[in-house]
C-alpha cells in the first residue's frame, strides 16, 4: 500500500452521506422522545441545525484535507401510494427529503465541487435494484454538477447483492462505498477496496460510520480509543480505511462529541503518515498506480 499511495502509511477515506438538510418531522421526534422542547425552534425560526455544509468544510479546510460528499434524491412521501403514507417507517425514510436541484441546494453542491472536495451519488432507498432510476438520480446531479459523478453510495447501505454493483458499472459509476454496516465497525478482514468484477469498478467497504459507535460509547474517551485502535490497525495493514461521518451530526448542540471525535481522528491520521482524502481522489491515486504498475 506505500508504494501505492505515494509513501503514505495507509488511506483514510473521509465520506459525509447527505440524507437530511432540514430538521422537519424530527423536531417534534425528538421533543417527545427526550422531553425537550427546544427542538421544536427549528419549525418556528430561522435556526437550521442539520444544515452543516459551510461550518463542515470549514473544518476540513483548517486541517487540509477534503472528503467525499453522497448527495440523495429521494423520491418524496407524497409520490408514493397513499396506503404508504400511514405507515411510520415511511415518514422516517421519505419525509423531509430535499432537492437538490432547488437553488440553495445547488449553490452549496457547486461550492463543494469548485472548493475540491468530491460529490457523489447517495442511491436513494429503493434504487438498489432499479437501474433507471439511478440513472436518473445520477444525471440529476450531472446537471448539477457539471461534470461526471465518479462513485456513491446506496442510503442505508442497501445493497442487491452484486446486481447493485453491476447497475452502478452499466451507468458509469467507476466506484460504490455501500459495503458495510451501521451497527458495527472494523476491518473484518478487509484491508483493500476490492474488484467485484476483475476489472476497473473498485468497492471501497466501509470501516466506520459514526452511529456504530458514537451513541453505544461509554464516553468521548473510550470512543476515541477505539478510533485509535482502528487508525492503529489501518497503519499496520497498510489499510485504506474509510469512514462516514453524517453533516448534521456536526451540529455540536444537538449532537456533542461527534464533531470533536471526528478532527481528532484526522489530526491523528496525518500523524501517523496517512493519505487523506475522498474516496473518488483515492480511486484515481490506485489507478494510476496500478496501470503504471501493469506496464512494468
Amino acid at each position: 500500500m506505500t508504494d501505492r499511495l505515494g509513501g503514505y502509511e495507509f488511506a483514510l477515506c473521509l465520506t459525509h452521506d447527505v440524507d437530511r438538510v432540514f430538521k422537519t418531522y424530527q423536531a417534534p421526534y425528538y421533543a417527545v422522545r427526550e422531553r425537550d422542547p427546544s427542538h421544536l425552534r427549528a419549525l418556528v425560526s430561522d435556526e437550521r441545525p442539520y444544515w452543516q455544509f459551510e461550518e463542515l468544510m470549514a473544518l476540513e479546510d483548517e486541517l487540509g484535507v477534503r472528503s467525499s460528499w453522497y448527495v440523495l434524491n429521494e423520491r418524496s412521501l407524497w409520490e408514493r401510494s397513499p396506503r404508504e403514507w400511514l405507515r411510520p417507517e415511511s415518514w422516517k425514510l421519505y419525509a423531509g427529503r430535499y432537492d437538490p436541484t432547488q437553488p440553495e441546494l445547488v449553490d452549496a453542491i457547486r461550492t463543494l465541487d469548485r472548493g475540491g472536495w468530491e460529490v457523489g451519488l447517495h442511491g436513494s432507498y429503493d434504487s438498489a435494484d432499479d437501474r433507471e432510476r439511478l440513472r436518473h438520480e445520477k444525471r440529476v446531479l450531472e446537471g448539477v454538477l457539471g461534470s461526471s459523478v465518479v462513485g456513491g453510495r446506496q442510503h442505508y447501505l442497501n445493497l442487491a447483492g452484486r446486481r447493485t454493483w453491476e447497475h452502478h458499472r452499466a451507468i458509469g459509476l467507476r466506484y460504490d462505498a455501500s459495503y458495510g454496516s451501521s451497527t458495527r465497525y472494523g476491518f473484518d478482514g478487509r484491508y483493500d477496496v476490492f474488484r467485484p468484477f476483475d476489472d476497473a469498478f473498485v468497492v471501497f467497504p466501509l470501516t466506520l460510520m459514526e452511529r456504530a459507535l458514537v451513541p453505544s460509547a461509554p464516553s468521548l474517551e473510550w470512543a476515541w480509543r477505539e478510533c485509535r485502535r482502528l487508525l492503529e490497525e489501518a497503519h499496520d495493514h497498510d489499510a485504506v480505511m474509510t469512514v462516514l461521518w453524517h453533516p448534521r451530526y456536526m451540529n455540536a448542540e444537538e449532537f456533542p462529541s461527534y464533531r470533536a471525535l471526528y478532527e481528532r481522528l484526522i489530526r491523528e491520521a496525518k500523524a501517523m503518515g496517512a493519505w487523506i482524502g475522498p474516496c473518488g481522489e483515492c480511486y484515481e491515486l490506485l489507478e494510476r498506480r496500478r496501470e503504471a504498475s501493469s506496464q512494468r
